[in-house]
């Protein structure tokens, strides 16, 4: 969340601001190309993944399918110590909700996420949830950082969104759990319009005015 889509990494820096050599920095660097955080373009190093018109479309297209599947299959195959992990995440999750510690509410959330696809013991959909949930964060992000009340009031209900899903997992509800995917969806993808489309500024209203004035003065 530091740095911005499509931002250049230098793998010559990274390696000095963390006293290793450029060996094991490459080694990094594949294995979070793999894991979808960065791109590695040949004879020009490496980036961070970007972000364009056929990410987004893609990620609104694919997400409430990948994530309706994951909650289905989580109620089924969800072992006890998970949903105890779940729990202790969702604690730090309301902590850091209740303080406004925006990354450590994203942090907290893509890890209650990531321990339902974990709960899901799917070898398919776990990879297609990490990469989901990597640009989640990138265009969600200032869901968590809420500017009034009616985010805030967003921010509240998806406390208990997460709440509500514990609850039904450990009831084995598997369509209370499918229900509240596609809630938590509709949260989720109207604060990240928001995000991507906002309203536009009235500049109009601020240069109407003088050159209103202006005109009147002149006739």
């Amino acid at each position: 969340m530091e740095l911005d889509p499509d931002e250049d990494l230098d793998e010559l820096a990274l390696s000095e601001r963390y006293g290793v050599s450029r060996t094991p920095v490459r080694e990094i660097i594949r294995r979070l190309e793999g894991e979808g955080y960065v791109e590695i373009r040949e004879n020009r190093g490496a980036r961070v993944a970007p972000m364009n018109h056929s990410t987004l479309r893609n990620f609104f297209l694919v997400a409430p399918m990948v994530y309706a599947a994951i909650g289905r299959l989580s109620v089924q195959n969800f072992k006890p110590r998970q949903l105890v992990d779940l729990k202790d995440t969702q604690e730090r999750f309301r902590t850091a909700a209740s303080s406004k510690d925006a990354p450590s509410m994203v942090l907290e959330n893509n890890r209650f996420h990531e321990i339902m696809g974990e709960m899901s013991g799917n070898v398919y959909l776990q990879p297609s949830l990490s990469r989901l949930l990597i640009d989640h964060a990138r265009i969600g992000h200032t869901f968590f950082r809420p500017r009034n009340e009616d985010m805030e009031k967003r921010l509240r209900i998806a406390v208990e969104h997460h709440d509500a899903f514990i609850a039904a997992i450990a009831a084995h509800d598997e369509d209370a759990v499918v229900d509240l995917v596609f809630e938590h969806w509709e949260l989720s993808r109207e604060n990240m319009q928001m995000f991507i489309a906002p309203q536009g500024l009235k500049a109009d209203a601020l240069v109407d005015g003088p050159v209103t004035l202006s005109m009147e003065k002149l006739s």
